[in-house]
């Protein structure tokens, strides 16, 4: 009877002690590391640096970017790749401010969203141009330990009709 009371203590203990301790997540470390990103890559624009750029985005043909004309619903990296470059030929001193940036994670600590208004400021054919409350948004992916853009989506509000008049 005493080998039957130790045999099921036991048989009932193994399965706690096998399981996994879920790793801890530190969120507001996870969101400085995003932070980061986001800076880097508005740096990166700015100094028109492709190689951080690069680096930012996931390797991967099925990220996205929507940017603000029509034709730009850019579908992998063999897209989005040839429009940053000739953005970058034909911008310069290009200036980006970011306000009322929001970010998000999920609870497994591996996905990322983010909202950011933007001014965007730059050298277009030797004509300043200027764009305030441009609406930008995106997802990032962790792999590795690194986060990685694989979604944006960049806007420029149109003023409303109530506005207008």
């Amino acid at each position: 009877m005493k080998k039957n009371i130790i045999l099921l203590v036991l048989i009932s203990i193994i399965p706690f002690s096998s399981c996994k301790k879920e790793k801890k997540i530190d969120f507001a470390k996870e969101k400085a590391k995003i932070e980061t990103v986001l800076e880097q890559y508005n740096l990166a624009n700015e100094n028109q640096d492709f190689e951080l750029i690069k680096s930012i985005w996931a390797n991967d043909e099925s990220i996205v970017c929507i940017g603000t004309d029509t034709y730009e619903k850019l579908v992998g990296w063999k897209q989005i790749k040839p429009v940053i470059q000739s953005q970058y030929k034909s911008f310069k001193e290009t200036y980006i401010s970011v306000n009322d940036q929001i970010i998000n994670i999920n609870k497994t600590g591996n996905t990322a969203w983010f909202s950011e208004i933007l001014e965007y400021n730059f050298i277009y054919k030797g004509v300043h141009k200027s764009f305030e409350g441009i609406r930008y948004t995106g997802v990032l992916t962790k792999t590795n330990d690194k986060w990685l853009l694989v979604q944006t989506h960049m806007s420029i509000p149109k003023k409303s009709s109530l506005e207008e008049n």
